[in-house]
């Protein structure tokens, strides 16, 4: 190898240093007393011919010096490169990932501030729960439908009184369930405390219903009470479109339509004007401008008797609402599943 090229071959090798490791390699190939390159040639010196003697020795001892510098800067050059675990200040920040609420909460929170502001109480009560507050004190006879096996989940079948041989009567036992409203709430509380009342009681509820666009056999909803003296229809209606108003912004129309309710009477639901169409009809409101928010109406006088208000002092009005359905209404969204698939790429889209 002659000169030149074992020049081009050092300078490759030491471009190519990238750790503690290579320098060492890079240094002994060239610079070891026994084996190096360079001790190698200038060893060899003593066979060349007179003549070329010096003029090889002055070349091989430069370019001894010129690789030993190299090195050095080389050495240099390792030690001021950060640790691969280290931190580069100088680096811009990176902010870190910050988890929120789920929607739904975000949504069930909304609906209990603007309540709140209203000057609602908020309360909540037992998912497990009994026929006698979920059903019989909200005026639903025996036969009637929402007391189905097919949409209540039932955890212990009602057992009729049982007479022993000595005359005596085992009591009935209740039949244990898993609510189907939060309206049981307005029960227990109505048990224990005086008109005025005003209140909400947000929470889970479980029906038997298959999971679908629209339907959910678990979801959350939001039941609420009003009783005092001289409460009309028209606090009802007000308390509604201020509520439909704040959630949903002053664009969006209301109406009422009669309905029917075992605890209510008289009945209505309220309507909201179809964001999609802005109410001119559309697939999403099935051409008719509107589209369903919740149920509500005064409170039925055998609701106050089961639990000993006077019917002819007080008066009241009950409403309910499921957040989920809200959810839809507000943001758009046609598939209720996707509120419990837990898909970030979805999530995400919500605000804090």
């Amino acid at each position: 190898m002659d000169i030149g090229e074992l020049q081009r071959t050092i300078a490759r090798d030491i471009a190519a240093i990238r750790n503690d490791s290579d320098l060492r390699a890079v240094r002994d190939r060239y610079l070891s007393r026994k084996s190096g390159e360079i001790s190698v040639r200038l060893k060899a010196l003593a066979e060349a011919p007179p003549d070329e003697r010096r003029t090889l020795g002055q070349v091989l001892n430069g370019l001894k010096q010129q690789i030993e510098a190299q090195l050095d800067a080389a050495q240099h050059a390792l030690a001021a490169r950060p640790a691969a675990d280290a931190i580069d200040v100088t680096l811009p920040g990176r902010p870190p990932l910050i988890g929120h609420r789920h929607p739904l909460t975000l949504l069930r929170e909304r609906v209990e501030a603007i309540f709140l502001r209203f000057g609602f109480l908020v309360v909540e009560g037992p998912e497990l729960e009994d026929d006698y507050h979920n059903f019989e004190a909200l005026n639903m006879p025996a036969e009637h439908p929402a007391r189905d096996m097919q949409d209540t989940l039932y955890l212990a079948a009602p057992v009729p009184p049982v007479r022993d041989p000595q005359g005596g009567v085992e009591p009935r036992r209740e039949a244990t369930l898993l609510r189907t409203h939060t309206s049981g709430m307005q029960i227990r509380y109505m048990e224990t405390h005086q008109p005025p009342i005003r209140l909400i009681a947000p929470g889970r509820v479980y029906r038997r219903d298959g999971l679908d666009l629209t339907h959910s056999p678990m979801f959350t909803q939001v039941e609420g009470l009003v009783v005092g003296e001289d409460v009309t229809l028209a606090d009802l209606k007000g308390t509604l479109v201020a509520f439909a108003r704040e959630l949903f912004g002053e664009a969006r129309k209301t109406r009422f339509r009669p309905s029917f309710f075992p605890y209510t009477e008289p009945s209505g639901e309220l309507d909201i004007s179809c964001a999609a169409c802005g109410g001119s009809g559309c697939a999403m409101c099935k051409h008719t401008g509107w589209i369903e928010v919740l149920g509500s109406g005064m409170v039925h006088p055998a609701v106050f008797e089961a639990v000993g208000y006077d019917a002819e002092r007080y008066t009241g009005f009950a409403f309910g609402v499921g957040i989920e359905r809200l959810a839809l209404l507000k943001w758009g969204i046609e598939d209720i599943r996707l509120f419990y698939e837990n898909d970030l790429r979805f999530l995400e889209q919500f605000p804090l």
